[in-house]
């Protein structure tokens, strides 16, 4: 039953088959088997089973409010959640619980969704790994896997136990892995540069970040305001494509939001690709992508060549300077946003007394971890009056020349483009921490970050296992708000490589329910 899609898993509940109540509890069982994941920084038990209790009722007197009702979600820990402590992985809001829900968090309770708890991230959503935060990074699941464990080097079992595991990747790090070890059914990231769909592809779900202001921002604490937005993780397309009806449409707590109302639709069954042209960008084979990966990219090419699309070579010119310059827009937005953690109205506050000034400096000292203030110093530098002209103005205009270069592109009549997601699979944790964050995340983001300078839809679909026995995912990037489009092509695609299951034995304990089918590698 953990395995099952949103709609399988709702058809069960309608039927009978189980209850919102025994379904809560079997994830909060199983979270409780994988604590060592470290997916989750709260776990809101006593409030998730009377969530689910509220469902049964509702089951019981024929009234589900929706496909989403009774389902175990959870929510990246960036999210404000009334009642339950939002943290962004920080000391600077430790015991922060606060009074309102963010948007997409009342739409997904307003639908009955059940809401687990608030999974781990990097600090204040600032790194490529899901390493840098207070409370301790988290392992990826197919760290255990079998498909992992039979292709890894034999070690002794406490070696292979402490410095085998791999990453996540970053920042939704904790999302990604409650999904992919089914504790959960669908959850919430947030993406600025990747931050779904990286850790998505290293953990081998499905990470859809939508066109910007096609979901409401408000209530996410924000990093890059004019770049954030929510992402969805989930084990298949057809259940993103679920999610993103639930959230997506107009909000008036946020102006950035889209005006029209949004019609939540069903992903039709794509039998027919030969209307669709599928551009290959030229520049996305960047210094660093391994062989595998190109290899990957290449069959996948091949396979819309041969399903009957045209597939097309195109440039997008200025996406080389695009890491440089989404570097000083991030940190310049950064330092506006953090100035507002000074230990005055909420959050941590230092014991140093001395003088407002100096409690101020103490408390963002104590509260910040090194990243955080390295990237309010970068950013404050930026704005300068004698800097602001010279790089925040000049990144600007860089920003404007990347998304031109995308809608030059998709004018030309390309519908959609096909990119590696990640420049290789996931890193061991003891390889990954050897170089700093701003390196790490320059090389995590490289491809990932230009859609969200030009605002697009873009999803993450695993598509094979590496050597390694690790997921390696795709990225399809499509046209503003043709999100259903873009989900059609993904759903088509992730149909034909058929991407296994993983395997653990955690999840077999647990899951003594229907639907346990298992996929079948064919696209390696």
């Amino acid at each position: 039953m953990l395995r099952a899609s949103l709609r399988q898993v709702s058809a069960a509940l309608k039927e009978g088959q189980v209850t919102p109540t025994e379904l809560c509890q079997r994830c909060l069982a199983l979270i409780k088997s994988t604590k060592f994941l470290n997916a989750y920084i709260t776990v809101a038990e006593e409030t998730a089973l009377k969530q689910a209790e509220e469902s049964e009722e509702r089951y019981k007197r024929g009234q589900p409010l929706g496909i989403l009702d009774g389902i175990p979600i959870a929510v990246k820990d960036n999210f404000n959640t009334a009642g339950i402590e939002t943290t962004c992985a920080s000391n600077m809001l430790k015991g922060y619980i606060s009074p309102y829900n963010a948007t997409v968090v009342q739409k997904l309770l307003d639908q009955g969704a059940v809401l687990l708890g608030k999974t781990n991230l990097d600090e204040f959503a600032m790194g490529s790994g899901s390493t840098d935060g207070v409370f301790g990074p988290v392992r990826n699941p197919w760290s255990y896997s079998k498909q992992y464990k039979e292709k890894s080097v034999p070690k002794s079992h406490s070696e292979d136990e402490e410095s085998g595991w791999v990453i996540t990747g970053g920042s939704s790090g904790g999302s990604a892995a409650a999904v992919s070890s089914f504790t959960c059914f669908a959850a919430l990231g947030s993406d600025t540069g990747g931050s779904t769909r990286n850790p998505a592809a290293h953990c081998g779900v499905v990470g859809l970040k939508p066109t910007y202001g096609l979901i409401s921002r408000h209530g996410l604490i924000p990093l890059v305001n004019s770049m954030d937005v929510p992402g969805i993780l989930t084990r298949c397309v057809d259940d993103a494509a679920v999610l993103l009806g639930s959230l997506a449409g107009h909000d008036p707590k946020d102006s950035t939001t889209i005006q029209d109302d949004f019609r939540p639709f069903e992903l039709p069954n794509l039998t027919d690709v030969s209307k669709l042209s599928i551009g290959i960008p030229k520049e996305y084979h960047a210094p660093g992508l391994s062989s595998e990966i190109l290899g990957l990219w290449s069959k996948a090419a091949d396979l819309f060549k041969n399903a009957g699309a045209k597939v097309v070579e195109v440039s997008l010119p200025h996406t080389r300077y695009s890491i440089v310059c989404y570097h000083v827009l991030c940190t310049a937005e950064v330092a506006s946003n953090m100035a507002r953690f000074d230990g005055l109205e909420y959050g941590h506050r230092s014991d140093k007394k001395d003088s407002t000034e100096s409690m101020y400096a103490a408390t963002r000292r104590e509260g910040f971890n090194d990243v955080v203030r390295g990237r309010i110093l970068s950013g404050n530098y930026f704005l300068l009056k004698q800097n602001y002209e010279k790089y925040f103005v000049k990144a600007q205009k860089v920003r404007r020349l990347i998304a031109n270069d995308f809608a030059k592109v998709f004018r030309s009549g390309v519908d959609i483009l096909l990119t590696p997601t990640t420049l290789s699979d996931a890193a061991p944790y003891t390889e990954f921490i050897q170089e700093d964050n701003r390196t790490r995340s320059a090389q995590d983001d490289v491809l990932t970050q230009a859609a969200n300078m030009a605002g697009l839809p873009a999803i993450n679909v695993p598509t094979a296992l590496s050597e390694r026995g690790l997921p390696v995912g795709l990225q399809f990037i499509g046209r503003s708000f043709q999100e259903k489009q873009l989900l059609t092509v993904a759903k088509w695609f992730e149909k034909q490589v058929q991407f296994p299951m993983i395997q653990l034995e955690e999840v077999k304990r647990h899951d003594n329910g229907v639907f346990q089918h298992q996929k079948s590698a064919s696209f390696s």
